[in-house]
């Protein structure tokens, strides 16, 4: 798939003001500076689309790309921020919730983990509740720039086997890099098979 235009649309914390759409949306979400921001600028081609900051937990709001006017790019509040209140950490919870339990044209969410660690509880757990509620993922490892090709893959391979201790089969798994753009063509093409099977 080409990207051809990416455009912003809307950031709000109430999923009931999302676009109101009959077009395909996939979610991106993670750990606390994971890279998500980083990583949907590499995947759309579009520099500063996605707000970065060196400040954990910027992004706390959905905010919805429209991608080649024919599918959304949706960045989700990312999760466990250790510096923020639980009043706080309650309220980002309910908007993920909410966002992926009602919106009807999402295909597909993006678990972000950083290559560099191993399976964190907070991911799992999250994994593990969308696995209950059937909704569609799939794991995106980030960062993989930041080690060398054995420590990376044997890396992914202890990932794997950590995951399976509790999981009978494992959804599809990307190693990313947005230095190198490692991964885009792999995401970006399934983004494209699933849109192919996408009914209105």
């Amino acid at each position: 798939m080409n990207i051809k235009t990416a455009k912003f649309v809307i950031s709000n914390t109430d999923v009931a003001h999302c676009p109101v759409t009959d077009l395909p949306e996939y979610a991106f979400i993670g750990r606390s500076n994971v890279g998500k921001s980083t990583l949907i600028n590499m995947i759309t081609g579009v520099k500063g689309l996605a707000k970065t900051s060196s400040t954990p937990g910027k992004t706390q709001l959905i905010n919805h790309f429209l991608i080649n006017d024919n599918w959304f790019l949706v960045d989700l509040p990312g999760y466990g921020y250790a510096t923020l209140s639980k009043e706080k950490k309650a309220k980002i919870e309910l908007t993920i919730t909410n966002y992926i339990l009602k919106r009807k044209n999402l295909l597909c969410v993006f678990v972000l983990a950083d290559s560099r660690h191993t399976v964190q509880r907070i991911d799992s757990e999250f994994m593990e509740w969308l696995a209950t509620k059937q909704v569609p993922f799939v794991i995106v490892f980030t960062k993989a720039d930041k080690l060398t090709k054995t420590k990376l893959m044997k890396g992914i391979e202890d990932y794997r086997a950590e995951m399976m201790k509790s999981w009978e089969e494992l959804p599809p798994m990307y190693i990313t890099s947005a230095v190198k753009s490692l991964g885009r063509t792999e995401i970006l093409d399934l983004i494209e098979e699933t849109n192919k099977g996408f009914k209105k």
